[in-house]
C-alpha cells in the first residue's frame, strides 16, 4: 500500500455529520397499544404504536394495526427529527381516542 500520497480530507466520512438533525437516541420511550372491541358489531381490534431509532439514527415510527388475535398491517415512518415523530404519534393518539380506541388495563394479582 502506498501512504506517500496526501489523503483528501474533502472524501471523509466523518463530514456529514452536522448536516443532520438525527434523532441519535430517543429521549424517552413512546409505546402505545389500544383496543376497541364491540360485540354487537363483532369489532375486535387493536392498534399499536412505538418510536425507535433506527441503525442510522433517525427516528421510526412503527404502527401496527388490526384485528386481534391476527398479525395486522404494519406500516413504518422515518424522520430525521424525533419531534416531527412525536408530533405524528400523537396526533394518531388522538384520532384513536376520537374513534373509541381506548388502552387495556392490568389487573394486579393480589
Amino acid at each position: 500500500m502506498n501512504r506517500s500520497r496526501p489523503s483528501d480530507s474533502k472524501l471523509s466520512l466523518d463530514l456529514d455529520l452536522n448536516k443532520h438533525d438525527h434523532a441519535g437516541m430517543i429521549s424517552q420511550p413512546y409505546k402505545l397499544y389500544v383496543e376497541r372491541t364491540d360485540a354487537k358489531k363483532k369489532m375486535a381490534r387493536f392498534y399499536a404504536m412505538s418510536i425507535e431509532p433506527n441503525l442510522f439514527g433517525e427516528a421510526c415510527l412503527t404502527r401496527r394495526w388490526g384485528r386481534i388475535g391476527t398479525n395486522g398491517q404494519m406500516k413504518t415512518h422515518q424522520f430525521e427529527k424525533e419531534q416531527d415523530a412525536v408530533d405524528l404519534f400523537l396526533d394518531l393518539l388522538r384520532q384513536k381516542r376520537r374513534r373509541g380506541y381506548r388502552a387495556i388495563g392490568f389487573v394486579a394479582s393480589q
